[in-house]
């Protein structure tokens, strides 16, 4: 998209809220269009219809980021939501990623980082933070499958070893023009890749290829 990125932040925590409004203050690439402090206020603000990326905390009183996510799926909202996040929010990320979550991003990154997110998910794309995938994946093994989890959805058609390394760079976080100068690909060929990744996996996105790729052990190694 082209133009500033009209950006709404919702966190409980004042100061923190505080502190990431200032930051996207200093850049003419985001425009912040509205504040929040729990998840009824994420949802009137992105029922106004002028939110391109949503910043979204987990823990949070009264209504919470997972219960926020699940009530924008159910009414059908497809503005792309940024979860902030702990070290210690593991199961709450899995669980955002499930409820429909773009990406998620650690609350001690850089404002390049902040902006880098926003800029990717406003474009149509998912953010997965490095520092926290393989935490993800040690989350994943370490429990039983849920009924309903990625694992028994069934065996995905094979993944050919090129699409494994576009996938496993994909859930390092690179961008489809970093994976295609790492592979010395062209852009469309990644992108194509990409596809077949999600079509494979069964997925809509990014975010939810990585996930799912996660608790089929398809990055183990």
């Amino acid at each position: 998209m082209s133009g500033p990125v009209r950006v709404a932040v919702v966190d409980d925590q004042t100061l923190v809220r505080q502190g990431i409004l200032r930051l996207l203050a200093l850049s003419d690439a985001v425009r912040v269009v509205g504040e929040g402090e729990d998840g009824d206020q994420a949802l009137e603000l992105v029922a106004r219809g002028d939110v391109d990326v949503l910043l979204l905390d987990l823990r949070m009183p009264r209504r919470d980021g997972i219960a926020t996510l699940e009530a924008l799926r159910e009414r059908g909202e497809v503005v792309p939501v940024l979860v902030l996040t702990t070290f210690d929010d593991d199961e709450l990320v899995l669980a955002a990623l499930r409820a429909g979550a773009r990406g998620y991003l650690l609350k001690d990154v850089t404002l390049e980082q902040v902006l880098s997110a926003i800029r990717t998910l406003a474009d149509g794309g998912s953010l997965l933070q490095p520092a926290l995938t393989d935490r993800l994946l040690r989350a994943v093994t370490s429990r039983p499958a849920a009924p309903g989890a990625a694992a028994d959805l069934g065996v995905p058609a094979p993944l050919t070893p090129r699409e494994l390394d576009v996938l496993r760079l994909a859930a390092a976080g690179w961008s489809n023009k970093e994976i295609a100068a790492a592979l010395h690909l062209a852009p469309g060929t990644v992108k194509n890749h990409v596809t077949a990744v999600l079509l494979k996996l069964g997925v809509r996105d990014r975010t939810r290829a990585v996930l799912r790729a996660l608790e089929l052990g398809l990055l183990d190694g």
